[in-house]
């Protein structure tokens, strides 16, 4: 009967096939019927090589020709959970991918990747396994099951068949066509790369290394999530790890294990957080501190008093440049007096991807743009931070997608810094309470260069395309730029005179007299009125 039964399911698979190829092409892995291939009447299916209408943003053909992802889209068409979340997690491996996404909507459930920080569509499967995926990864994560009604969090640890140990952080959120699932990926067994590969150079890199040689004082990282603080700051520590001083991390979570550090992790659940682990590591012996975070006023008070004390303090923060991070620990309540005398060193940045070495073309820019940017350039210090020959070229580069990109155009990613060395001139704009945009003047005049500068400059080096460029960072120097111009190149009409200011109001001067009476004797009321309250 076992034989039988296993030639009957060997029949059945053999029979699916012709079924399955179809969903091998698009996301949708549920076989389609039959017709659904012969018309071209239908326009979904019109061409067979064009994805359906339900995956305009689906994996790319590279991706469709990986064998994992028609493993996965096999083992979803069997049913088999286990082994459709295992061959999710391994996809995600092969195809660099930071966080994995599965979300549930009404008639299917997509299943998403992050791949150099932009998501991109893998498959879907049928809602009717979504409940048994969403338990088999609270189960992997020792999450609750039967709890559907509150977001989780938990994490779990896999290894592939080469050996990698990862670390998965799970996330649930209950929508309303069900519990959405969020693990990011986490390889412990990854390289930390040092700083010039992260894409710092120039000036930039000389202050960092400068800093990191203070004795004490506070060096800042900023940035939002998943832009690589985490990153820099294991690079600035592995060029600090040595046998003559007493490293200390205080991480949530920690994410990368390094020999030579003594890292701890924080449990807000038993009351053990950033401010606390700082006060029990100061009594530690330590040389240098590294927290995680500062989220609040204990915090930032426990890292100046660090630093006050002969310590080096390296963290994060959570700010949109260099110059805007000495606002935010000021309006934690950190006093100015505290905070200019131990900074030392602050580094915004974003992650942007990098040109495909396999599919990079030309890119053609228009005139107002090379324009605006020559402008931009024109206010920044630009000696040893790029070959002048580039910046008189202004040529830039696109990735025009291929196999080995997955048809994206990009491959990779690399930073973009904004690094602000704090001189006497920023204490003093700092202790005096001085503006943004002030103490960003000195900074700039310092040789300091804008996330949007180095990212242009990175640009012209042909390391990742302007589009890139300006979806992380800001325009507001390129707008400004162009305003600029336009004003200083207004049309003017043959023959027609140079437009003049409007010439100002004639007042007569028995109005104007008029006018200077009322106005004191309204102000002789005022302090009337003042007095007899």
């Amino acid at each position: 009967m076992a034989d039988e039964g296993t030639q009957n399911q060997t029949q059945d698979e053999k029979a699916a096939k012709p079924a399955a190829a179809p969903a091998a092409q698009a996301p949708a892995v549920v076989p389609a019927p039959a017709p659904a291939v012969a018309k071209p009447a239908a326009p979904a299916v019109a061409k067979p090589a064009a994805p359906a209408p339900t995956a305009a943003k689906v994996a790319p053909k590279a991706a469709l020709a990986n064998p994992k992802l028609k493993q996965l889209q096999e083992t979803i068409i069997s049913a088999n959970i286990p082994q459709l979340v295992m061959m999710s997690i391994s996809l995600a491996l092969d195809m660099r991918s930071s966080d994995i996404h599965m979300e549930p909507e009404e008639n299917k459930v997509r299943l998403r990747f992050r791949i150099d920080g932009v998501l991109q569509h893998i498959v879907e499967y049928p809602t009717n396994l979504h409940p048994a995926v969403v338990s088999r990864i609270k189960i992997m994560s020792n999450l609750k099951i039967d709890e559907q009604r509150v977001p989780q969090d938990g994490r779990t640890e896999v290894t592939t068949k080469e050996g990698r140990e990862m670390d998965l952080r799970v996330s649930t959120m209950p929508t309303v066509n069900g519990e959405k699932i969020v693990m990011r990926i986490q390889d412990k067994s990854r390289d930390i790369p040092d700083l010039p590969e992260l894409g710092i150079g120039g000036r930039a890199l000389k202050n960092i290394e400068e800093a990191l040689k203070s004795p004490n004082g506070i060096i800042l990282n900023t940035g939002p999530t998943g832009s690589g603080k985490t990153t820099t700051l294991y690079s600035a520590l592995s060029r600090l790890n040595a046998d003559g001083v007493n490293i200390l991390t205080i991480e949530d979570p920690v994410e990368i294990q390094i020999d030579g550090l003594n890292q701890s992790q924080v449990h807000p659940s038993i009351k053990y957080t950033f401010a606390s682990g700082m006060r029990s590591a100061l009594r530690q012996d330590p040389d240098i501190i590294m927290v995680g975070e500062i989220r609040d006023k204990e915090t930032g008070n426990t890292a100046i008093e660090a630093a006050l004390t002969g310590h080096l303090v390296l963290s994060t923060l959570h700010t949109n440049s260099a110059v805007e991070t000495v606002t935010r620990i000021l309006n934690m309540g950190i006093a100015p007096y505290l905070l200019s005398s131990t900074l030392e060193l602050v580094i915004a940045q974003r992650l942007v991807r990098k040109i495909c070495e396999h599919c990079k073309v030309e890119d053609t820019v228009d005139a107002d743009t090379i324009d605006g940017i020559k402008l931009i350039l024109s206010k920044a210090n630009l000696e040893g931070e790029i070959d002048p020959a580039l910046v008189e070229g202004m040529k830039f580069q696109k990735g025009a997608g291929c196999a080995e990109c997955n048809k994206t155009g990009y491959h990779g990613r690399v930073g973009l810094y904004e690094v602000l060395r704090v001189d006497n001139k920023i204490r003093k704009g700092i202790f005096t309470q001085m503006s943004t945009l002030d103490i960003q003047d000195i900074a700039l005049k310092n040789g300091m260069l804008t996330l949007e500068q180095d990212g242009i400059l990175k640009a012209l080096q042909g390391k990742t395309s302007l589009e890139e460029v300006y979806r992380v960072s800001k325009k507001g120097e390129f707008e400004e730029a162009k305003a600029s111009k336009k004003t200083k190149e207004a049309p003017v009409a043959d023959g027609a005179p140079a437009p003049e200011s409007a010439p100002a109001e004639v007042v007569p001067a028995d109005v104007e007299t008029e006018t200077t009476e009322n106005q004191n004797k309204d102000q002789n009321n005022l302090d009337t009125n003042a007095e007899t309250s």
